[in-house]
């Protein structure tokens, strides 16, 4: 297979999971003009040209289509800033589709997802929306809806059925893996020309100094804590205390909810407590490099955890960070006099556990590999990084984390590569992904050529005339 049909793929496969319909919008008025551009863009565009009254389109297992879901699927792609121009209305339908027996599927399968998982989701939608558009009004009666109640019973439906899809896409490449050899002969396939070019790339190392919290601090929180423990034991919502006190961004607008298992990546003193509790058991106050946690476990579901909870960093004093900032700048002192070297004072003095026994070398979230493209990078790395020369060490730099943890960092640039031709030596990692990806789409087009001859499907009208990436037709 050549790297340009592989890319295309991947592209497909890469929209097919963000096409979704998120109802993700900025405002009423901003969707009504995308509404206005997709009309005048497709004025009266069915497969034939014909126009056309809402319907049913097509049936999935126990799910269907409307011709008006191809119309939200234009809205939602354009919503989000994308090009609706050279999107068919048949592979719009074709995406639909997809998703349906994703879902479907995913029944068959006995994959759960929970009321509260769905309630979960709705809560941080609905809570963008507003901040959006300032009225859940307005979103209901955009909607059409005659309700808020009818309108999150619309909506809880739609959350219910993306999830399912995702999660059935999840367990369709959750155990596709790849050996060396198999990304050898990936490599090789690819001719010459058509090797793909890596843009420039760096890797970083950094040293974090911590301000220290002082116990009386750290007690005030464990105190707090225990107070709102009480207070839910003796009858306060947990999730309710969530959303006012948690800083825990990723889940305090969710009612402090997480679904887990031992393998999720959480950090172990957080597993380990949640997988000593019992179902509706609240934990006592705990400490984690985030900070202190209480949690509540909602359900247990044989290796699964479905929970709810709340974290409270300790206030850091600003003669802590004073402190902090001073040890970094001693740090930086001893090794640009050379009495250390970076990765050395990495590994003894960095209070940050994830990077100090690699000599502070950062991972690049996105590719879990050492490199991080240039054009690709953290705004905020980038903007501390892109003035430093060969070998220098930044100054003391105060940093505050997505959760307002501030510490103290050094920084240093400890390779530069420049744009270049893959080489299957030094792009291994890049290299095993492509090939990883294209074993994942082949999984996901196999599993569809299955699923499509054992699942009951029927295309309506002058949609049939479609050309389908997938055999719906059954032909």
């Amino acid at each position: 297979m050549s790297l340009k049909k592989l890319q295309l793929k991947t592209i497909d496969y890469k929209a097919a999971l963000t096409m979704c319909f998120l109802f993700f919008f900025n405002s009423v008025i901003s969707a009504q003009e995308i509404i206005k551009d997709v009309v005048a863009e497709k004025p009266a565009e069915t497969v034939h040209g014909k126009q056309k009254i809402d319907g049913i389109i097509a049936t999935v297992g126990d799910y269907i289509v409307l011709d008006s879901d191809i119309d939200k699927g234009y809205l939602e792609i354009a919503s989000q800033g994308g090009n609706i121009k050279d999107i068919t209305r048949c592979q719009m339908l074709g995406k639909l589709l997809e998703d349906k027996l994703y879902a479907h599927q995913a029944i068959q399968d006995s994959i759960i997802v929970s009321d509260a998982e769905v309630r979960g989701m709705m809560e941080e939608r609905l809570n963008y929306m507003i901040q959006q558009v300032g009225d859940i009004n307005k979103v209901v009666e955009y909607y059409k809806k005659s309700s808020v109640e009818e309108f999150k019973t619309y909506f809880a439906d739609i959350l219910k059925e993306q999830k399912l899809a995702s999660e059935m896409r999840d367990k369709i490449v959750k155990d596709v893996e790849i050996t060396p050899e198999e990304v050898r002969n990936f490599f090789k396939k690819i001719p010459k020309d058509e090797l793909p070019t890596f843009g420039a790339e760096m890797e970083v190392a950094q040293i974090v100094c911590e301000p220290k919290v002082s116990k009386e601090d750290k007690q005030k929180v464990i105190d707090r804590l225990n107070a709102i423990r009480k207070d839910v034991l003796e009858g306060s919502s947990f999730a309710t205390k969530a959303v006012l006190y948690s800083q825990d961004p990723g889940s305090a607008p969710n009612g402090g909810y997480y679904k887990m298992t031992r393998k999720t990546p959480f950090v172990k003193e957080f597993k380990d407590v949640a997988f000593s509790l019992q179902e509706g058991e609240i934990s006592q106050p705990f400490e984690t490099t985030f900070g202190f946690h209480i949690i509540m476990v909602d359900k247990i579901k044989g290796q699964e955890v479905e929970l709810r909870h709340i974290l409270i960093a300790p206030v850091v004093s600003e003669s802590a960070l004073k402190e902090a900032k001073e040890r970094a700048a001693n740090i930086r002192a001893k090794i640009v006099s050379k009495q250390i070297t970076f990765a050395e004072a990495a590994r003894t003095e960095s209070d940050e556990k994830e990077t100090r026994a690699n000599g502070g070398t950062l991972i690049n979230p996105n590719t879990q590999d050492t490199r991080f493209e240039l054009t690709k990078m953290d705004p905020t790395l980038y903007g501390q990084v892109s003035n430093l020369k060969d070998d220098e060490i930044s100054q003391p730099l105060l940093n505050t984390d997505d959760k307002g943890k501030k510490t103290y960092k050094l920084i240093t640039v400890t390779n530069r590569i420049d744009e270049h031709t893959a080489d299957y030596a030094k792009d291994y990692t890049k290299i095993k992904e492509l090939a990883l990806k294209e074993k994942q789409i082949n999984a996901i087009a196999k599993w569809f050529d299955t699923k499509i001859k054992d699942t009951y499907i029927k295309i309506i009208g002058e949609y049939r005339d479609c050309t389908f990436a997938n055999n719906w037709l059954k032909k």
